[in-house]
């Protein structure tokens, strides 16, 4: 069983050149806050199958895309699953967790996302535009992110990227949640400064768009980031569901905001760490 003060390795890498963001600082100040209820070390992502059996939990934050380091992330996985150990968020995830296939089976189910296809047959799907975005399957923070008119889809799609229509969208907004408690939203007003946020007050119809997608990935413990588009009609498309390690953008809220999420990740982690089950 866990100590009175349970032992947390925090997975973060601190150098991540991020664009338009500063990983180390949220870990910086959230590690600080977390050391008052927790025995706390920092760790690389190269680092944590070779550490992670001496903690209660391994906390996966702002490490970068696994692009970055996928070989020593599948080991870490897969040794982390052999042993049980436990890792926040569990392992379990069927969102950016697994790679982008779910927005695939979201679309083909009818979920409100952006229309996406990654096969030459089924290029009749998307709606017609003046532009398409293609992406790489695994992908992250834009990488490998084209934009292309619909002549050279044919040629791009064959199986390991993805192609949506290119949407003129009002803005983006960002939910975020703490397993399934809904805890603050945020919002980019002008689409061309992605990372410029904003508090946002989301109606009803808002979280319900926001809490299908977190009901839908099914994870107990954890922090999620729904992030999704107005489109030109109004509606909400999904953009992207985080499961690994979202950016919680915490320095666009104030200090009551930030202690809010604070006292919510802490209850999470207690109640992850007291579950019998494995990680």
């Amino acid at each position: 069983m866990p100590s009175a003060r349970p032992r947390l390795l925090y997975v973060t890498d601190l150098a991540y050149p991020a664009r338009g963001r500063r990983y180390c600082d949220e870990d910086i100040r959230l590690t600080a806050r977390l050391r008052e209820e927790f025995d706390l070390a920092l760790c690389h992502p190269r680092d944590a199958a070779a550490l992670m059996d001496t903690f209660d939990a391994v906390v996966v934050r702002n490490s970068g895309p696994v692009l970055e380091h996928q070989a020593a992330y599948d080991v870490f996985r897969t040794r982390a699953l052999a042993a049980g150990v436990r890792v926040y968020n569990p392992l379990t995830g069927r969102a950016d967790m697994a790679g982008k296939q779910y927005l695939l089976d979201l679309s083909a189910a009818g979920y409100p996302v952006i229309p996406t296809v990654d096969r030459p047959e089924d290029l009749h799907r998307l709606p017609a535009a003046d532009r398409y975005v293609v992406k790489p399957k695994l992908g992250a923070d834009s990488i490998g992110l084209r934009i292309v008119t619909a002549d050279r889809l044919p040629a791009l799609v064959d199986g390991t990227v993805l192609a949506q229509p290119h949407i003129d969208f009002a803005h983006e907004i960002s939910f975020y949640f703490v397993d399934h408690d809904f805890q603050y939203a945020l919002y980019a007003p002008d689409p061309g400064r992605r990372w410029e946020l904003r508090p946002y007050e989301p109606t009803r119809d808002d979280l319900e768009f926001a809490r299908r997608f977190i009901e839908w990935n099914s994870l107990d413990h954890g922090i999620q980031r729904v992030d999704a588009c107005r489109a030109p009609d109004g509606e909400l498309l999904l953009v992207e569901l985080e499961d690994l390690n979202p950016y919680l953008s915490l320095d666009a809220l104030d200090d009551t905001g930030q202690d809010a999420f604070v006292a919510a990740m802490t209850r999470s982690l207690r109640g992850f760490l007291a579950t019998a089950g494995k990680a």
